[in-house]
């Protein structure tokens, strides 16, 4: 799903005239000025665009949106724990350039060579992990003060030193 960026999911109704809460990893207040829809994903895979009528950033991760069509609060309460997705090109609009979801597409590098295209980001409290797809297989690669040597935004790059055999985990073996 290259075409859409993973921010946040729907959390909450919020009071009783279909208010959503939306909780994202943008990194700043986000009012979605100029993002005619979000795409909230029903199943694994299938996006349906909800045009936004109203958005109230509250704080750096939690918007309140007023949805197109959705004006109850059992309204809401359907969409409630549904991931929601943005086109690329909104995404890049939105999101905060320090914010760790920055990183999605850049180029991982490990001692000159690139290692794999960033998927996904997922924030744990102590690191930070993204995805990437390494010789056919997904890798989950931790970024923390030890592995993360430098991040070039110009070239969209990481640069990382990965514990030894880290990357030998994700390869067939071949016997």
């Amino acid at each position: 799903m290259s075409e859409y960026i993973h921010i946040g999911k729907l959390v909450a109704p919020h009071g009783v005239a279909g208010l959503v809460i939306l909780e994202h990893a943008l990194g700043k207040p986000i009012h979605f000025k100029g993002v005619d829809a979000l795409f909230v994903e029903q199943k694994a895979g299938s996006f349906i665009p909800y045009f936004i009528e109203s958005a109230n950033a509250k704080t750096e991760t939690i918007t309140h949106l007023q949805i197109e069509g959705v004006n109850t609060r059992e309204g809401a309460n359907f969409l409630t724990g549904k991931k929601v997705w943005l086109p690329q090109a909104d995404f890049q609009k939105m999101v905060e350039k320090n914010s760790p979801l920055a990183l999605l597409g850049y180029m991982v590098q490990e001692a000159g060579k690139d290692i794999g295209i960033i998927q996904e980001v997922i924030e744990q409290p102590h690191q930070l992990m993204v995805t990437i797809l390494y010789k056919g297989q997904e890798a989950y690669i931790p970024l923390h003060e030890e592995s993360l040597k430098g991040v070039n935004h110009t070239k969209k790059i990481v640069v990382v030193e990965l514990p030894d055999g880290l990357l030998d985990l994700y390869t067939e073996p071949t016997d």
